[in-house]
């Protein structure tokens, strides 16, 4: 048994490379500027990068159209630029995990190119053909309202090819052994150049079958174990974090009943039920998907998230909360997204409400799992509306007030910057908030000094604890012996709240202040808690004679 599972207590850390930090004044970020930046990443307690495409690309679809899956984009720096920031990466206590999109690729990839050319390239089967336009072409499509189909007839080919997602993005032929051998060389290839693992995209659509004739499939899962049991022997402490939005009676799938295919997959159905309680200020949605949750093997974690590289998908909830929401987060049109989104990032959605953001920010940081932030978060960046689809949330890093926020030394960087206020780089940037005590910036980074001195968190045994009123969250977490208690008040208006939290009296100690609380009659506590208040406890042992001895629920 893997006793360092190191991404039990993580914090993970999200970006683009080519919009962080341009460090040859092209206008573009690259792997020199990102270099460059890893002193404030590991100030802010990072310890994973999860790093987007960065793969050589046509960039109709952000990076994630690849033509050559064991290249850098140029624009972005050599494969040497890319070493030598893995390399630094790991000298400064932070691993590395990249996107791997291996579910399609690029209409430009030479793959592609070769399979349309010639039916009888080898190549010709990487991909999903048909003689004649399926019936269902108009379903199950990724991005309605942005897509019309998901067969396009190819004239070279003759025939019609099969993308989940856009035209340009043909579907590969996963049940053809020669891809499934070529997905597995692309791990092993980034592997040997330093990256701890893959956050795999898209993988519901990874082993889908649809489209496939004779394909002799007869569990599509085999494949994640076959890419577990890949990288186990090719680096034993590399991971696999799958993006993977489906039903929790789903997704024992994916973990694998023994733990033996994705190590992690990210919570999102917590994620949108979280949103769901900070609207309604009711904690009962959030509870609820908590407690729902299957119990998940030893090596295996939630990753949570508030916010990502993407729309908030909240295609998961009725449409009487998906309603409710967009009249709260994004009233306007504009701000939603394929009928089940918002295209927004976090702070502009909570009118830059500080009690809310930090109530939202510890409220991910102390869910069970580990936590995944969105680069410039932390900082309460704003979007921008007039970006095509969901660029709105992929501006560029605001470092300083200097021009075009300190991203690039260039007259125009290929993105514009957020500059209007009130989340405009003159007001909201690194080097301002680094100089205020008070800010948004010192705060996570106090929290996610905290969120790792809490081990209790990534890998201790939890659960719901019963608390009046229902707009608070109630978690206990315990851990070789330790214990932490964390309340959560979803409400805008201050309450007592009345609980215990299990076991012998003892005292809960504050981990942010000095309000600690003692037990009262059999053991329970009465805490106030200001409105959008949160409280992170550490419960002292007992001590004297009839103290039992501490549990290791390892």
């Amino acid at each position: 048994m893997i006793q360092d599972l190191w991404y039990k207590n993580a914090v993970v850390y999200c970006l683009d490379v080519e919009t962080f930090m341009d460090g040859n004044g092209d206008g573009v970020g690259d792997f020199v500027g990102l270099q460059r930046r890893l002193d404030y990443l590991a100030g802010l307690g990072v310890t994973c990068l999860w790093l987007m495409p960065f793969h050589p690309t046509p960039n109709r679809d952000n990076g994630y159209d690849i033509t050559d899956h064991y290249g850098v984009d140029p624009r972005l720096g050599s494969p040497g630029d890319f070493v030598e920031f893995t390399h630094q990466a790991k000298q400064h206590g932070m691993r590395v995990i990249i996107d791997l999109v291996v579910n399609h690729t690029s209409d430009r990839h030479p793959w592609f190119q070769a399979a349309r050319k010639d039916p009888n390239s080898r190549f010709r089967d990487f991909y999903v053909w048909a003689d004649k336009k399926p019936k269902d072409a108009h379903k199950g499509m990724v991005f309605p309202g942005s897509q019309s189909t998901t067969w396009t007839y190819d004239r070279d080919a003759k025939a019609w090819y099969f993308h989940r997602f856009f035209p340009f993005q043909p579907e590969l032929n996963i049940a053809n052994p020669a891809v499934r051998e070529e997905l597995l060389k692309v791990m092993g290839y980034w592997l040997e150049l330093g990256v701890s693992g893959f956050r795999v995209d898209a993988v519901p659509f990874l082993i889908e079958t649809k489209g496939l004739k004779n394909h002799g499939i007869k569990d599509p899962y085999e494949l994640l174990r076959e890419m577990r049991e890949f990288l186990s022997w090719r680096s034993g402490d590399a991971i696999l974090l799958a993006e993977a939005n489906v039903t929790m009676d789903e997704v024992t799938n994916f973990f694998g009943t023994d733990g033996d295919r994705m190590q992690m997959v990210f919570n999102f159905a917590a994620n949108q039920n979280l949103f769901l309680s900070l609207v309604t200020e009711d904690a009962t949605p959030l509870a609820q998907s908590l407690g729902s949750a299957p119990r998940l093997p030893h090596t295996a974690q939630w990753a949570n998230f508030l916010r990502n590289h993407d729309e908030l998908d909240l295609g998961r909830l009725s449409a009487t909360a998906r309603k409710r929401i967009f009249a709260e987060l994004g009233p306007e049109p504009k701000m939603q997204l394929y009928g089940r989104g918002l295209r927004r990032r976090l702070a502009p959605m909570l009118s830059a409400d500080r009690r809310r953001l930090e109530l939202a920010f510890s409220l991910m940081l102390s869910l069970p799992g580990t936590p995944v932030l969105w680069y410039g978060d932390e900082l309460g960046m704003g979007e921008n509306l007039s970006l095509h689809e969901r660029q709105a949330v992929r501006t560029p890093m605001q470092w300083s007030a200097e021009p075009h926020g300190g991203f690039t030394r260039a007259p125009e960087p290929f993105r514009p910057v957020v500059a209007e206020a009130p989340y405009g780089y003159p007001h909201v940037n690194v080097e301002t908030q680094r100089r205020d005590p008070a800010s948004l910036l010192n705060w996570m980074e106090r929290m996610v000094r905290l969120r790792k001195e809490c081990p209790e968190l990534g890998w201790g045994e939890w659960r719901l604890l019963r608390v009046k009123p229902e707009h608070v969250l109630a978690l206990r977490y315990d851990w070789r012996g330790e214990s932490l208690v964390t309340l959560h008040n979803l409400s805008g208006k201050a309450c007592e709240v009345s609980f215990s939290p299990g076991g012998p009296p003892s005292r809960l100690v504050h981990a942010l202040s000095d309000a600690h609380s003692p037990p009262g009659k059999n053991g329970r506590h009465r805490v106030t808690l200001e409105g959008y208040g949160y409280r992170w406890f550490r419960m002292e042992p007992p001590t004297g004679p009839q103290a039992p001895p501490r549990p290791n629920v390892r």
